[in-house]
């Protein structure tokens, strides 16, 4: 038997530790999970066919559908009340006022989410994320604010605004408008846009209200938008295929805001013929090629696919709108302007045709992505000081390892610091009704969605009361109505409110982003304002018990 020498030993010796430290580099490990987050814009509740519409309402969608067989969907899920804040809360994972970001800046105006602030974005990247944005974003347009600059590593044909923002200068659509008007909008409103982080982004076309698909001549009607952002997405997913990084991709449709413009191949597919439906039927085909893709490339037993849309839906452009079995409109604290469709996929991850009814809700991304990612979420922003996060993680009831530990939702309209109305568990108390909807709320009532027409008026001194479990579409206030009346419930809603105002003392929100007529600046409230600071920070915030009679 030959005896090695020592030279011979100390080379096989450091062999064998280069094997090792190969089998255990980033490369080798069990790599980070995918993720790929699908948004769509006032998608109601009901338009999709697991949640009742779907064929039923003239609408067939087939690829959310099949989502819905092979992963869970969510019947408790939650977004805000209207477009901007809705994505700013999944963004940030934060409630809107904490950013400022209740509503946004008219075109032309800039601002936008503050750099402060972390998104979904960030917080991958700090994980080892290749990030990658396309579609509306919605979260202003000053350059510090844009996608390339929040975290994304590229942004491809990113749409800065609502539908509507791209008709106002359209002659088609506003003949009456005077031509130096016409000129500000075509000067100020700007197109699809794309660059890489640190870049300065660039143009690649302009945007109107017609029938046009001119990107080589530098413009692209609404009804073509969506198409271009699906092929972003499926670019991005051939090229993710090749490497060895985990991605985030964020595909937001610009589909199905008002005003529906379903591009010509899908003109009269849906089986009511109209463009909301036809728009649907769009949406769901999108959708579908995306997940259709991921499965091509072998890239889906590894990525988590979620998708929902910003907020509920808009029942004020009706027929022009989505459909919502609840109570309410957009912008509103309504049931339905709040609730919102939801479906997730992970094959060997998330068990099949699972229905789910925790609440939960977009706020919860932030939490749930980090947990994926292996990361703690920050303790700080993003220029040092202290933050705090509104998110849960949701990975549990997505596993099937346990139930969410959420048990409120809080909803707030633009202006609002103490939320609008309460979600406990199974019971809702609403204290602030918009737009004069502070009628009676038997089951005889007449309920009109007047959203956002109307200057604000809070009502409801002494709350409504709703149990959801028995009354999701919010028709027989509990309160005092009921054969024994429900004050108690007071307690819990009174002890979840004060503790969310006392955060506001450690971790002020934000200057608002855009700040809309919200009625005269009264007497009272300046005398009130100091009142209010000292009050939360010496007592926090009490809701008094009625006495009863």
């Amino acid at each position: 038997m030959r005896l090695l020498s020592g030279k011979t030993i100390f080379i096989w010796l450091m062999a064998l530790m280069v094997g090792l430290a190969f089998l255990a580099s980033p490369a080798m490990a069990a790599k980070k999970p995918n993720i790929l987050l699908i948004v769509s814009d006032d998608t109601g509740y009901g338009d999709i066919g697991v949640y009742g519409g779907g064929e039923g309402r003239g609408m067939p969608t087939p690829n959310l559908d099949r989502m819905a067989d092979e992963g869970m969907t969510f019947f408790s899920f939650y977004a805000q009340p209207s477009c901007t804040p809705g994505r700013a809360a999944m963004q940030t994972g934060r409630i809107p006022n904490r950013s400022g970001m209740t509503t946004v800046a008219f075109q032309g105006q800039g601002g936008g989410l503050p750099a402060a602030e972390w998104t979904l974005a960030s917080v991958l990247k700090t994980a080892g994320y290749e990030t990658y944005f396309t579609g509306k974003w919605h979260l202003g347009e000053a350059d510090y604010a844009l996608p390339n600059a929040q975290g994304y590593d590229h942004m491809k044909y990113c749409l800065l605004y609502h539908l509507n923002a791209y008709t106002y200068g359209d002659p088609n659509w506003f003949p009456d408008m005077d031509p130096k008007l016409r000129a500000m909008f075509d000067k100020v409103t700007k197109g699809a846009l794309t660059g890489d982080a640190g870049q300065k982004p660039k143009q690649d076309w302009k945007v109107n209200g017609e029938y046009v698909d001119t990107p080589e001549k530098g413009l692209v009607g609404i009804p073509f938008l969506d198409k271009y952002v699906e092929q972003a997405g499926l670019e991005f997913l051939e090229k993710a295929a090749k490497s060895d990084k985990p991605f985030f991709i964020n595909v937001n449709f610009m589909k199905v805001h008002q005003p529906n413009l379903p591009a010509p191949e899908f003109k009269h597919k849906s089986l009511s013929k109209t463009k909301y439906a036809d728009s649907i039927v769009e949406l769901d085909a999108r959708i579908g090629h995306l997940v259709d893709k991921l499965k091509a490339l072998g890239l889906d037993k590894n990525t988590l696919v979620f998708w929902t849309t910003d907020n509920g839906a808009w029942q004020d452009v009706y027929p022009d709108a989505g459909y919502t079995p609840f109570r309410g409109t957009k912008g509103t604290v309504r049931e339905g302007g709040n609730r919102v469709p939801a479906i997730a996929i992970m094959p060997g991850k998330i068990k099949a045709g699972v229905r789910n009814y925790d609440i939960l809700g977009g706020l919860d991304f932030m939490a749930t992505f980090a947990k994926l990612a292996g990361i703690e979420l920050p303790s700080k922003d993003r220029e040092g000081q202290p933050i705090i996060f509104d998110s849960h993680d949701m990975t549990p009831v997505l596993f099937g390892t346990g139930k969410s530990a959420r048990t409120t939702w809080f909803y707030f309209t633009e202006n609002e610091l103490t939320p609008g109305a309460v979600r406990a568990n199974n019971y809702k108390a609403v204290f602030n009704l918009r737009g004069d909807d502070g009628q009676a709320t038997g089951g005889l009532a007449v309920d009109t969605n007047l959203g956002w027409k109307g200057q604000e008026k809070y009502v409801a001194t002494v709350p409504q009361l709703f149990d959801l479990y028995q009354d999701p579409q919010e028709r027989y206030d509990l309160f005092m109505t009921n054969w024994t009346e429900r004050t108690w419930t007071m307690v819990t809603f009174n002890d979840a409110i004060t503790a969310l105002m006392k955060t506001y003392i450690k971790y002020p929100p934000r200057k608002l982003q855009s700040e809309s007529y919200a009625g005269p600046v009264t007497l009272s409230k300046y005398q009130n304002f100091k009142y209010i600071r000292d009050s939360l920070a010496k007592d926090g915030f009490t809701i008094p018990m009625p006495t009863g009679n």
